[in-house]
């Protein structure tokens, strides 16, 4: 999470005060900021695994996204390829629309970032 949204957005632990090697399910409290120092709020990161599914959800939420729904999942096609797919439900009352906005320039940054990591053999620079 932290390499795949930086430098855009950042995650500082709060609740517990460090993040886990290995997400589980349970629920985080994090400070986010934009570009690394404009405050962006508390947000809960709430993680529910499926490993049956191959699919991880973050049902997160804050005092300004009331619903941050972001599942995770990932599928072997027929061609022996691995799809990984992201989908999200914003609620954001009248912030919706903005709120929604960012997430696309946000998640549109994850997947450059997700395709260079990859294309490095996941070595992180």
């Amino acid at each position: 999470m932290l390499h795949i949204a930086h430098p855009l957005v950042t995650f500082e632990p709060v609740e517990p005060n460090v993040f886990p090697a290995t997400w589980s399910d349970a629920s985080y409290l994090v400070q986010m900021r934009v570009f690394g120092f404009i405050p962006f709020g508390e947000q809960w990161v709430v993680i529910k695994l499926n490993h049956e599914k191959f699919e991880l959800l973050d049902d997160g939420h804050s005092n300004l996204i009331k619903q941050w729904r972001h599942k995770i999942t990932v599928q072997r096609t027929p061609e022996g390829y691995t799809r990984y797919t992201d989908t999200i439900d914003i609620k954001a009352g009248i912030f919706t629309f903005g709120v929604w906005l960012f997430a696309n320039v946000f998640f549109r940054h994850r997947q450059r970032r997700w395709r260079r990591l990859i294309c490095n053999d996941f070595k992180y620079r």
